[in-house]
């Protein structure tokens, strides 16, 4: 089985190293290395890295669509199978014909479900109990193709965006091989998807993490964990972009059930500041903030950033106007 692989970040790194364990893996499509850090210098992606450190040739279009010399090249590798995972790159026709055995996605949803480019963030950000992962034969459409295997997994109520990409990662490249394996020993069954039930994963960029403090807590907590570790969720403090880095579902103590009622006490408002935490009070109770992130500042618990700044009971996030936190 020889095998081309396309993808990009670290998600797709462990599907890469399991194929390349088990098959032949004759070249690796990324996408091209791209300016990081404060130097701004150019870094590979973590799947390149992976391929030169196994002496695997490695393809960097920088749109595969308009590139015909390169689809040339791969087309002359004669690859049995083409596995995407994570590319970032819509495929041309040409490219989808080009092996005998098709060309498969590890997609990080249960599709027909969150289809498209963010589905970990917003599993979590909409409260999902469980998401999963999808192979899939790819055709022309976004995550159109049949449904080929899928396996569950389990999301807990403060697992965060990160955290489930890790284990996704993983689980991506077990069903993957499993995937392999079926269309190798002719046992693979090909499922339409129902487009009555696709959902779509629109990307995620800075601006979803901001923060409605009118909003109940339970979507307040599912927006924090699914922006963790990126974009992050935020909010305004004395005119700093704050965000929050890490909060918990707990039942509010009873001396502050009497604040939660209060309607002249605004949600965001800061209800008590502990030892390590604070409650922040939201559209229908308040929410365990346990850290933050002020700008200029790194990570802290809100007790130690008001150790040597001004937090105090009583402040408002949200408020960007200094007026309004005195």
């Amino acid at each position: 089985m020889r095998i081309l692989f396309m993808g990009t970040p670290e998600f797709a790194v462990p599907s890469l190293k399991a194929t390349d364990e088990k098959y032949e893996v004759i070249g690796v499509v990324t996408q091209i290395d791209r300016p990081k850090g404060r130097g701004h210098k150019l870094q590979p992606s973590p799947v390149k890295e992976y391929a030169l450190e196994k002496n695997i040739s490695v393809y960097q279009p920088i749109k595969l669509s308009k590139e015909p010399e390169v689809i040339s090249e791969l087309e002359e590798l004669k690859p049995d199978l083409i596995v995407t995972c994570a590319f970032g790159q819509i495929l041309p026709q040409r490219v989808l014909d080009i092996p005998k055995h098709g060309v498969i996605n590890v997609h990080a949803s249960l599709l027909p479900k969150y289809r498209g480019a963010a589905p970990i963030q917003w599993s979590i950000i909409n409260g999902d109990k469980k998401t999963g992962i999808t192979t899939m034969f790819t055709e022309l459409g976004l995550d159109t193709g049949d449904i080929l295997l899928q396996s569950e997994i389990d999301i807990s109520i403060d697992m965060t965006a990160g955290e489930l990409h890790d284990r996704m990662s993983l689980l991506g490249a077990e069903t993957l091989i499993d995937t392999i394996e079926a269309i190798k020993n002719g046992t693979l069954k090909r499922i339409k998807q129902d487009e009555s039930l696709a959902t779509y994963a629109t990307k995620v960029d800075k601006t979803t993490g901001l923060i409605d403090w009118n909003k109940p807590t339970l979507d307040i907590h599912n927006l924090i964990r699914g922006t963790t570790p990126w974009p992050g969720a935020y909010t305004g403090l004395c005119e700093k972009r704050t965000k929050i880095c890490c909060s918990r579902l707990e039942d509010v103590p009873e001396n502050l059930k009497e604040k939660i009622k209060d309607d002249d006490i605004l949600p965001g408002t800061i209800l008590e500041l502990g030892d390590c935490d604070m409650w922040v009070k939201t559209l229908d109770g308040a929410l365990l903030v346990r850290e933050i992130q002020v700008e200029s500042c790194k990570k802290m618990t809100p007790h130690q950033y008001a150790c040597g700044h001004d937090l105090k009971e009583g402040m408002i996030f949200g408020c960007i106007n200094r007026e309004d936190n005195k």
